[in-house]
């Protein structure tokens, strides 16, 4: 073999691992993404059983539920389109309150999303951005304001 047919089988080889590296890098990554969905896209895909998502969207006033003696809480989030009930187990967020933005990390299961973990907004006016522009291009440009 001469010089250069070594050099063509080193360049070869280097191609070939960083090729190899890239796809198993580009298939962990696609594994471990968590997709932002609302109610709404959560509802009109039949795909969602059992994956990991998070779930962006406002507390529906008056569903909040407490179970006496324990962490469970149950409630509602809506994208004022349509309404998804959540259940918890845990302690939530200090700012965590009806009428507000909420986000959701969990999994969709028997018609319920079951939460992992439940992130709240920062201050009255928050709503997570994904949240805003997608009830903001549902409802003709205009977004629902959130209350204190």
């Amino acid at each position: 073999m001469t010089t250069r047919q070594r050099r063509m089988v080193f360049v070869a080889l280097i191609v070939l691992c960083g090729g190899g590296a890239a796809a198993f890098g580009l298939r962990a990554f696609q594994e471990n993404m968590m997709y932002f969905v609302t109610p709404s896209d959560m509802l009109s895909n039949p795909d969602t059983n059992n994956k990991s998502f998070r779930l962006g969207g406002m507390v529906k006033e008056g569903t909040v539920k407490r179970a006496e003696g324990s962490l469970d809480v149950k409630f509602t989030v809506t994208d004022m389109k349509h309404d998804l009930p959540v259940t918890y187990t845990g302690v939530l967020p200090d700012l965590f309150r009806e009428g507000q933005g909420v986000i959701a990390r969990g999994r969709f299961v028997d018609g319920a999303f079951r939460a992992e973990e439940v992130l709240a907004k920062h201050d009255e006016n928050y709503m997570p951005p994904e949240v805003a522009k997608r009830i903001a291009a549902e409802h003709g440009g205009t977004m629902p304001t959130a209350k204190p």
